[in-house]
């Protein structure tokens, strides 16, 4: 059985940089073991699969390379990417996930590509696992959490640039991921994430935990419109706007390869 498969770098404007993930269109879904074992295969941050819908709306699923993930942001633009490029003339899709509901993506005048994702504000969390304090190089100043990761918060760019993860200890945390973030430089925020536990080190740019870190910034900046960058060696931006329930995601992307695989029929 032949598929097409695209490669994609989200959340910027060349390639080389941003989070890579894989976009593989289907007619119908394959075994979830294949779905896997073919995100494995790919060994990116995410492979991104999806079924169009009776009703115009696609359901979306993400995979690790180690395991099937609840919500991702990356492979979301990336998808999105794809359909708008390849598929549709139209300016806004539907995705639909078991885990997060209807995701709304629409294609903007300056090229971006913006998602509405649930709001997923942590809360600061009192009780700090001790894996997770030695687990990071540099004491955060808070530790917060939400439904995905733990979220240390440091003082400076610098700090959060400079931290060193002990990766056999962050991955007792699973099936929480690490994220560490601070205010930016020259951005209103950055982050770092980590995520031994689900699919690899250092995770190159994090849509998802944006839902998160944008709102815990929008209330400690007092501001609404947010510009974030995530500071891993590839690097990405990403433009945030919060509502009172929704968050706002967006940001560029760019095909770096499009072709087939085969896999056993089905």
């Amino acid at each position: 059985m032949k598929l097409r498969i695209y490669q994609v770098d989200a959340f910027t404007n060349q390639v080389f940089a941003g989070n890579y993930a894989a976009v593989v269109p289907l007619d119908r879904w394959l075994p979830d073991a294949l779905m896997q074992a073919i995100a494995t295969e790919n060994n990116l941050s995410e492979t991104a699969f999806f079924v169009r819908r009776a009703d115009g709306a696609f359901d979306i699923r993400w995979f690790s390379p180690l395991t099937e993930i609840a919500f991702c942001g990356h492979a979301t633009l990336a998808s999105a990417y794809v359909i708008f490029r390849h598929f549709e003339s139209r300016d806004v899709l539907e995705f639909e996930a078991e885990s997060v509901g209807r995701l709304s993506v629409r294609r903007t005048s300056s090229g971006l590509i913006e998602m509405s994702f649930p709001q997923r504000r942590p809360e600061k969390l009192a009780d700090v696992p001790a894996n997770l304090l030695q687990g990071l190089s540099l004491r955060p100043r808070e530790v917060l959490i939400n439904q995905q990761a733990y979220i240390a918060v440091y003082d400076t760019e610098r700090e959060v640039r400079s931290v060193v993860p002990e990766l056999s200890l962050l991955a007792t945390l699973g099936p929480l991921d690490v994220a560490v973030t601070a205010p930016g430089d020259e951005h209103d925020f950055v982050s770092r994430y980590f995520w031994p536990a689900n699919g690899g080190d250092e995770d190159p740019v994090t849509g998802s935990i944006h839902a998160a870190l944008a709102p815990f910034w929008s209330e400690r900046l007092g501001k609404t419109d947010l510009v974030a960058m995530q500071a891993s060696r590839r690097g990405g931006l990403l433009h945030c706007r919060v509502d009172a329930d929704r968050v706002y995601v967006s940001g560029h992307a760019v095909q770096y390869l499009e072709g087939v695989i085969v896999v056993p029929d089905i």
